[in-house]
C-alpha cells in the first residue's frame, strides 16, 4: 500500500474513525485503525468489538492495500505534519508503515491485520431511510437516561421503533424514564426495533455534524445494526435482554397537573442544586400558588427559592436526584412544561408543554421529615 492524502482531511477523518477502537483490551490489534486503499480513496476503519466505525477519505493509492496502524499514535502524528500533504507506504518486510510529509519521516510498527475483525455489511436486508437530523435530535432528548451499569446490561440501551410516520424512542436506568415520539413527514416502507446501545448512539450523534448527510440509512441485522450517514458508516451490537415493558411503568391517572415556564424552573433548578451535593436531594414544596425549591448539604448550606405555579389542594414536599431532575426539564426543551404529580412516594412527570412528543417519568427520593 502507497498512498499520498491531504493532511487537513486525513486528521478530519482520523479524528472521528479513533473514537471507535479500543483504549483497553487484551487483544493489541483493536488498538488500530485498519487503512484499505483501492481506486481513489481509502477507508479507515475500527472497533472495540462492540461498536465500528467506517469512513472514507479521498486520496491518490499509487499502489493499494491495506495495513493496522495504532489509531491514536497515528492520528497525532498526522495532526503535527509540517506539510499540507502526506505519503504512507506499507512497508510489509519491515511490519511497518512510513510517513513522510516534508522533511518529516516516520516508522510505525503495524499491528498483526489478521486479528483485526470484519466488521459487519448489509447484506441485502432491507434498510430504512430516515431524516438525519430527526433521528439524532430524538436521540439527544432521551439517551442521557439509558442506565451506565453493565451489571444490567438490558438497561444500557435505547429501545428504537419506527413504523409508518413514528420515530419513537425510549431509554430508562429505572429510576427515570425517557419517551420521545417524533412524526416523520414521509412514512417509511417497513417497520423497525431494536435496542441499541446508548454509547453507540452517542457517537452516531457526534458523527452526525460533520458528515453533511441529511438522510440516515439504519439495517437491522440479526444482532447488529448498522448506520450510514453519508461516507460514514457505524455498527454496533444489539443490546441482549427484554427492554422493559414502559407502558406499565407510567401512571395512569395525576392528582395536580401544572403548566411552569420551562426557563424559569430550569434557572431556578439550576441555582438550587449548587446547594445540593454529596447526594443530598433537591425538595419541591408545592403550596397554594407557589413552588419552593430547596437544598441542603450540611456541612456546606442551604439554599431556597420560591416561583409562582398554579398550585391548589393540600400543600406536600418531594424529593428529586438533582441531576436527573436537571435532564427531565432540559430535555423538554418546550418553553412551557407540563408537571404531573401524585404523592410525595410516587413518581412525577415532566412532558413538553408544545405537545411535542416527550415525557420523563422521574422516581422520588424519600425525604426525613
Amino acid at each position: 500500500m502507497k498512498i499520498s492524502l491531504d493532511r487537513e482531511q486525513l486528521t478530519a477523518q482520523l479524528g472521528v474513525a479513533v473514537r471507535g477502537v479500543a483504549t483497553r483490551s487484551a487483544i493489541q490489534t483493536l488498538s488500530g485503525v485498519r487503512l484499505v486503499a483501492e481506486g481513489e480513496r481509502v477507508e479507515l476503519q475500527a472497533t472495540d468489538m462492540e461498536v465500528g466505525v467506517r469512513i472514507g477519505v479521498g486520496a491518490s493509492v499509487e499502489r493499494a492495500g491495506s495495513a493496522v496502524i495504532p489509531g491514536r499514535l497515528l492520528l497525532d502524528i498526522v495532526r503535527g505534519l509540517p506539510q499540507s500533504s502526506l505519503t504512507i507506504e506499507h512497508r510489509g518486510t519491515e511490519q511497518d508503515v512510513e510517513v513522510v510529509s516534508g522533511g518529516a519521516r516516520y516508522h510505525v510498527r503495524t499491528l498483526p491485520e489478521d486479528d483485526f475483525p470484519r466488521l459487519p455489511e448489509p447484506s441485502g436486508e432491507p434498510t430504512l431511510e430516515v431524516p438525519a437530523d430527526a433521528f439524532v435530535e430524538t436521540v439527544g432528548r432521551v439517551a442521557r437516561s439509558a442506565s451506565r451499569d453493565e451489571t444490567r446490561p438490558h438497561l444500557t440501551g435505547v429501545l428504537v421503533t419506527a413504523s409508518g410516520n413514528d420515530l419513537r424512542m425510549v431509554a430508562t436506568d429505572s429510576y427515570r424514564l425517557s419517551v420521545k415520539e417524533t412524526k416523520l413527514e414521509e412514512a417509511l416502507p417497513a417497520s423497525l426495533e431494536v435496542n441499541v446501545p446508548a454509547r453507540a448512539l452517542e457517537e452516531l450523534r457526534r458523527l452526525a455534524p460533520g458528515s453533511g448527510a441529511e438522510r440516515l440509512a439504519v439495517t437491522a441485522l440479526e444482532n447488529q445494526v448498522i448506520f450510514q450517514l453519508g461516507d460514514a458508516v457505524l455498527s454496533s451490537r444489539l443490546v441482549e435482554g427484554r427492554f422493559p415493558n414502559y407502558q406499565q411503568l407510567l401512571p395512569d391517572a395525576y392528582e395536580h397537573e401544572l403548566r411552569v415556564a420551562g426557563d424559569e424552573i430550569r434557572e431556578v433548578v439550576r441555582r438550587m442544586s449548587l446547594m445540593a451535593q454529596k447526594n443530598a436531594p433537591l425538595k419541591l414544596r408545592f403550596a397554594e400558588g407557589e413552588l419552593q425549591i430547596s437544598a441542603q448539604t450540611p456541612d456546606l448550606g442551604d439554599a431556597s427559592e420560591t416561583l409562582p405555579v398554579p398550585f391548589t389542594g393540600e400543600p406536600f414536599e418531594i424529593g428529586f436526584n438533582p441531576e436527573f431532575l436537571r435532564d427531565g426539564l432540559d430535555s423538554a426543551e418546550s418553553e412551557e412544561l407540563v408537571l404531573k404529580l401524585i404523592s410525595p412516594l410516587r413518581p412525577g412527570l415532566i412532558q413538553s408543554g408544545d405537545d411535542g412528543g416527550f415525557l420523563y417519568l422521574i422516581m422520588p427520593i424519600r425525604l426525613n421529615v
